[in-house]
Formats: structure tokens, sequence, C-alpha cells
């Protein structure tokens, strides 16, 4: 009996679980499912006869290596900044460990040490990081395959609420992590075009918008993600003229979201005085010049030169960022406060279904002709338990977990998906859930 050891069973961890679940008597697998609620670990593993669930508390050390010393593999879906702590226990017990968040300084320094004693540390095998890598790597192979030379690559994601289920003016509806929403994009984003190295200030980026469209899903508007320059390597492309990766959102999100970025009201480094008993009125206008005369809505439209009956100052007034309801949060951050207000209102309905979407453009040059590929994913959630997010971050990585166990991925070290020997089996299967690409083909 091989035994998989899950930490972490929040919203993305749904399918996973279930898919290894399902599994597990054909494989002979025993899953333990360790969460901070036992409540939440139950309810997943659901009375399954091969599954467990308990309480897991990632600072208690003894805990932590008993768990993962009796594993055969490890799946952190614990946040980011944890994977360095399980990682390293991993490494002290030789356990095969995989995540589907982006490789860390910290993960990539241990591979040097998981070759030497055998294990595979597997990262970035969720949709983005990860169904982007797989799925863009096996074009880029082919092409290059074909002989074709690659002259741009542009890639953007976006986690979305489905079309019969998007009724609000935002479009928009939190199925991950609301903090990482709020705090999108802070830093410098860089990517390049046409040989031109272009860097982007926070405070500019949702001003620099592209256009998609995505068949059958209609128009979207891309921001750039934050550092698109430094998948050259990853994907073997160090001399391409154009590399862009980008997040996707329906049209009009960006110049509404720009608001807050440019008052401020994203920001996570201070803490608001008297926090908890302020309004949402008064949170807003704590970012606007004083004047006795003019209303909060009235400095706003000013400020922004926008109309009091424009669609973006109708998506600020649907939040009831101008009603007096107390934020009810001691010592708050603002990117706090805003997080609460939004979450009261893009929380997603009972019976409301996600959606996945992904894009891939590829041009390149073969036998003196450009060619262009448009490469479209589009994925819908089931339920608000197996969202379209929770399929497409956890059955990759639970596809993995079974070709590791099995045999048939032999890798040692710190990966990514971006081998073929990887990303092959993962993307033959996934097709089988749905998760496949659309491609149309012309020249330019």
């Amino acid at each position: 009996m091989k035994n998989i050891l899950i930490l972490g069973a929040g919203l993305s961890s749904s399918s996973l679980i279930k898919y290894l679940l399902d599994n597990s008597t054909e494989h002979n697998w025993k899953i333990k499912l360790g969460d901070v609620s036992l409540a939440t670990a139950l309810q997943k593993i659901n009375n399954h006869p091969n599954g467990e669930a308990f309480e897991f508390d990632v600072f208690n050390e003894t805990q932590k290596e008993e768990e993962i010393k009796n594993a055969d593999a490890v799946i952190s879906m614990l946040p980011a900044r944890f994977h360095p702590m399980v990682a390293e226990c991993c490494v002290k017990y030789k356990k095969h460990m995989l995540t589907a968040s982006y490789v860390s300084p910290e993960m990539k320094a241990l591979d040097a040490e998981a070759k030497k004693i055998g294990i595979a540390m597997l990262n970035e095998l969720g949709v983005d990081p990860g169904i982007d890598h797989m799925s863009a790597m096996k074009v880029v192979d082919k092409i290059k395959e074909d002989g074709g030379k690659m002259l741009a690559f542009k890639s953007s994601t976006g986690g979305l609420i489905a079309p019969e289920y998007d009724n609000n003016p935002w479009n928009y509806k939190f199925t991950w992590n609301p903090r990482n929403v709020v705090v999108a994009g802070q830093g410098v984003s860089q990517y390049i075009v046409n040989g031109s190295i272009k860097y982007l200030p926070y405070h500019q980026l949702f001003d620099r918008v592209e256009k998609a469209t995505v068949p059958g899903m209609g128009e979207f508007e891309v921001y750039p993600n934050r550092d698109s320059l430094k998948y050259r390597e990853t994907y073997d492309l160090q001399d391409i003229p154009t590399m862009f990766r980008g997040t996707m959102r329906r049209p009009g999100y960006c110049k509404a979201w720009n608001i807050f970025v440019q008052l401020g009201m994203t920001d996570d480094t201070y803490v608001v005085e008297n926090s908890e008993n302020i309004t949402y009125r008064q949170f807003i206008n704590m970012f606007l010049p004083y004047d006795e005369k003019l209303s909060v809505e009235e400095k706003i439209a000013m400020k922004f030169n926008i109309a009091m009956d424009s669609d973006i100052m109708f998506r600020l007034k649907w939040l009831d960022l101008f009603e007096d309801i107390k934020v009810g949060m001691k010592d708050a951050t603002p990117a706090q406060i805003l997080q609460k207000v939004l979450v009261d209102k893009w929380v997603l309905g009972e019976n409301d279904k996600d959606l996945i979407v992904m894009q891939h453009t590829f041009d390149y040059e073969k036998s003196g002709k450009k060619h262009r590929i448009v490469s479209s994913l589009v994925v819908t959630g089931q339920d608000t338990v197996h969202t379209a997010m929770s399929i497409t971050v956890g059955i990759p990585l639970a596809i993995a977990t079974k070709l590791l166990l099995t045999g048939k991925i032999k890798v040692t070290g710190v990966h990514t998906p971006v081998k073929k020997e990887l990303y092959a089996p993962i993307l033959d299967e996934l097709e089988s859930y749905g998760i496949k690409f659309t491609e149309e083909a012309f020249e330019i």
C-alpha cells in the first residue's frame, strides 16, 4: 500500500482529493488529509474507506515530521509560504513532494539534494502555473520539431464566472483566494515586444491592457503578469523577440479596478486607524482630498474625470462603497478592508458555476512564411465545490501523483512540467476531463 499525504483542504483541493480517493482502490492507496480545520478535512474525505482526515498544524514540528515520515508522496496545498517547511522535511525523510505553486528560491535550492537521494519535487502542476506550461510546451516543441522558428508567444489566463451566472456589473466573482485578487500585480511587470523590453510599474498596470477574443466566450481584456521575461528560459525561447503573459478579465474591469489602485486602497503595508469603527464611505473618503462642499461621489468623479452616471461609478456604487456600513475589522490594512467589501458582493452564489479561460498565441516562421497558432481552453465548473478552478488546479496535480507512484514518471530533483515526459501523459489524461485546447492555425 502507498500512503499519500495531502496537506491543505481548501477550495482548490476538492477535485484533487476526489480524484485520488476515486483511484485509491485500484492502486492500493491510503489518502491522509490534514487541514487546520478538522471539519473541512472530514467533509472532503466524506467517509471514504481509503481516506483519513486529521487536524494539521504546519508549525507542529513533531506532527509534521511524523506524518511526512509515514508517507510515500506529499502533496502540499498549503499557502505557498509554507511549502519550504514541508519540502525540507520531505528531503530529510526522502519523500516525493508535489505542489501547484511556483518554484521558490528555497525550493530550487533543494534540487541537488533531491537528485542525490532520488526523490522528485514537482511544482507548478496546477492551472497557472501548470496547464499553461504543459499546453504551451506541447505546441512550442512541435513547432521546433517541424523546423519552425518562434517569433512571439503570448499567454493569458482568467479565473472568472461562467456567463450564465455572470449577474453583477463587475462581471467577476471570487473563485480562488480573495486576498490574491486584491493584491494582484503589485511590483513591476516586465515583458518584451519585438525585442524591446518593457517595464510597467503597478500604478500603470491597469491602464495598459490588451484585448483578446476566445471562441464561444467573446471579448476579454488582458493586463500583464509580473515577470514574463523569465519564461524565455522556462520555455527554452531565450532569443524570442516577443514574450508576454497576462491575466484575463471582462471588458471594463481594469478601468474600474484602477480606481482602487490609484487611490491606494490595495495597499497592504500599514494599518488604518480605528478601522473597526469606520464605515465603507469613510474608508474611501480617507483617500480623497478634504472638501467640505463636495460629496465623496463628486470627489471621485472629479479626481478621475468620470461622469456621475458612468459605468465606473455604477460599479463602485454597486459595491456599497458609499454606504454607511461599518467595516468591523480591528487593525486592518486598506487591502484587508477592500477585501471585506468585495467578499460581501463577489461571493459565488449557491448554484453558481465558475469559468477558467486560457489562450496562447504562437507566432513562428517556417520556410520563409509567418504563421500563427491560437490555442484556447474553456473549462466550466461543476458546482461550488468542484469548481473549474478546483478541477484545473487539482486534477493535473493528482494525475502527476499517480504517474509518479506508478513509475510512469521517473524524474528526480526539482521540476516544472515543461519536459515532454511530464507534460505529455498529463495532458493526455486531462482531455478525458474535458480539459482540451482548441486550435486555430493560419498564415500572417
